[in-house]
Order: C-alpha cells, then structure tokens, then sequence
C-alpha cells in the first residue's frame, strides 16, 4: 500500500484534497492575490516616492538644523519601509520556492487577469 503523501493526487477525483479550478475559493485566492500584488507595487512605488520627495526637501532646508533632523527622519523612515517590502516579497518568493510554487510574484499573469 503506498503512502498517501507519498502517492500522486488526481485532483479531479478527490475534490477534498483541494477543490476544481473555478470554485468560489480559487477566485478568492486569485483576487487576493491581485490585491497583494497591487499592494506591493504601490508600497514600491509610494516609499520610491517618499525618498526622493525628503531628498528635495533635505537640498531646500537652507541649513536649519530642525528641518535637516526631520528630513533626514522622513529619508530614514523611507527606506527602512523599502527595506521591509524588499525583505517580505524576498521572503515570501523564497517559501513559495520551497514548497513547489512557482511564479508567486508574476506581475505579467497579474495584469493580464486584471485585464490591463
């Protein structure tokens, strides 16, 4: 008798194990999967912003020591948030790569879904 781990799984035959394609519970996972992708683009691209907006900011302080302190928060503040969103989408592909999935983060499929 051959383990059930161990035995390949016909999807088809039992819908236990995990449901058909098109089931409610594959297009919550699709649509949360786009709005994570979404989520991410926009965390990129806000933090992106936010670094170069205090940049301008730190050039145009004109030398005031409490406006260079705050720049320099908002600058610091800018890019530990990159970090953490580089880190956490470097993560989550790395687990997904350990357990067999492939392509978590393919923004192409993403917007091709979205119809974009």
């Amino acid at each position: 008798m051959v383990h059930k781990l161990l035995a390949q799984v016909n999807y088809h035959l039992d819908p236990i194990i995990s449901p058909p394609p098109g089931t409610p519970t594959s297009q919550i996972e699709k649509i949360l999967s786009m709005v994570i992708g979404l989520l991410t683009v926009f965390g990129v691209l806000y933090f992106t912003f936010q670094i170069i907006f205090a940049g301008y900011s730190f050039m145009t302080t004109e030398g005031d020591q409490g406006k260079i302190k705050e720049t320099r928060k908002k600058i610091t503040e800018s890019i530990l948030g990159l970090a953490v969103i580089i880190i956490a989408v470097g993560l989550t592909a790395l687990i997904a790569t350990l357990f067999g999935l492939d392509n978590v983060f393919d923004l192409e499929k993403m917007f091709t879904n979205m119809g974009l």
